[in-house]
């Protein structure tokens, strides 16, 4: 068996307890698996000398836990920084046209969604969105028009509809 056979089979085996040996350090999964695989990088560019270790596996997982300990330490530091420098102002959430906006854009077929958004909120012209995405420029056109009378209708609706439930 070569190195990396060797080393495909020692992941193998002991990548599943080493997740949960560092989710139960951090308590956050996402966490674990991204520092399990980091420390398992190094493994693999150290193989030649962590492979003829006595407990390879060991040695992964003191590696995540430096790791996990590292990433906690620069948390706290950024904390600590934060609280110096006082808190960010409170940020209002989105307003009810922006939701109405969100809502609608939702509702649209993908390919008049891109166009809008390409169109209105990055300012692209037709042709360079058609030059973008591939379609033709009377494509472009044509998603363009239908979504904005299709936007016109569920935004009036959705309007009245909040006009309508603000008068009960």
């Amino acid at each position: 068996m070569d190195g990396s056979e060797e080393f495909d089979a020692f992941y193998t085996a002991t990548a599943r307890r080493v997740v949960h040996h560092v989710y139960a350090l951090c308590g956050d999964l996402a966490e674990a698996q991204d520092v399990t695989q980091e420390a398992y990088a190094r493994a693999w560019q150290r193989w030649s000398t962590v492979g003829a270790y006595e407990d390879p596996e060991g040695w992964v997982r003191m590696v995540a836990w430096r790791l996990t300990a590292n990433r906690w330490r620069g948390l706290r530091r950024w904390f600590a920084a934060r609280a110096r420098l006082g808190g960010d102002a409170p940020v209002p959430g989105p307003g009810p046209d922006r939701v109405a906006v969100l809502a609608a854009l939702r509702r649209l077929p993908d390919a008049q969604r891109l166009v809008v958004v390409l169109h209105h909120l990055h300012d692209l012209p037709v042709a360079e969105i058609a030059r973008s995405t591939g379609m033709p420029v009377g494509t472009v056109k044509s998603h363009l028009s239908r979504a904005r009378a299709a936007l016109a209708v569920l935004l009036t609706d959705e309007k009245e509809e909040i006009d309508v439930g603000t008068h009960r």
